[in-house]
């Protein structure tokens, strides 16, 4: 309860606050290229439910044909304004009302795509006892996922072999450790090494 008691609480006053920085974003993406502000994707959430994740739009249109993974920062379906709300992270704002609408939390294991999903072993679908969130143990300890994918011979084969199983393993001891302060610590860590450059992993 203090758990979903603080998602409302900080998505609102985030959402609040941020209001004339989110409407300059959306004005940013809809005017520099067809296709609108926001980008909707289906995820897994808690107990399997699919949710529509919200995202500000940072790939042209009929760009998630070519694949859901994006390789490389510099991925050439990624718009100008993309690129700079991806490396930033600004892009994963709207997931606010994702948490204020109770599809999400602040701090939990990333959403996955059905398609992953599918692959989970019943050891690693404990995950989905909690509900996703925008950020965690392993968004933060793979901050540069996009960048290690790029260099890979076969980007989804490293993703599906090395990648999402080193993901899962953190974020199974995520829901098996999850307290107060470690979220605390997650949301702090998140902030450093996005605005802050810290190196600092989370455990």
């Amino acid at each position: 309860m203090l758990k979903r008691a603080f998602d409302i609480v900080f998505a609102l006053v985030l959402l609040l606050v941020l209001l004339p920085l989110l409407l300059l974003f959306a004005l940013a993406v809809a005017f520099t290229s067809p296709g609108g502000a926001f980008f909707r994707q289906v995820r897994v959430g808690k107990e399997g439910r699919p949710f529509r994740l919200l995202k500000f739009r940072t790939m042209r249109p009929g760009s998630e044909a070519q694949g859901q993974l994006t390789i490389g920062g510099r991925d050439p379906r990624i718009t100008g304004i993309g690129y700079f709300l991806r490396k930033t992270k600004l892009d994963e704002l709207p997931q606010l009302w994702n948490v204020l609408i109770g599809d999400m939390s602040v701090v939990g294991p990333r959403p996955e795509v059905p398609k992953y999903v599918a692959m989970y072993s019943n050891e690693e679908r404990i995950i989905l006892s909690v509900r996703p969130g925008i950020t965690g143990m392993a968004s933060i300890n793979y901050i540069d996922e996009n960048e290690m994918l790029a260099r890979a011979g076969d980007p989804e084969r490293a993703y599906i072999e090395e990648v999402m199983p080193a993901k899962l393993a953190l974020d199974m001891k995520y829901v098996q450790e999850r307290n107060f302060g470690l979220d605390l610590r997650i949301i702090l860590a998140t902030v450093g090494k996005v605005f802050g450059g810290w190196s600092a992993r989370v455990h």
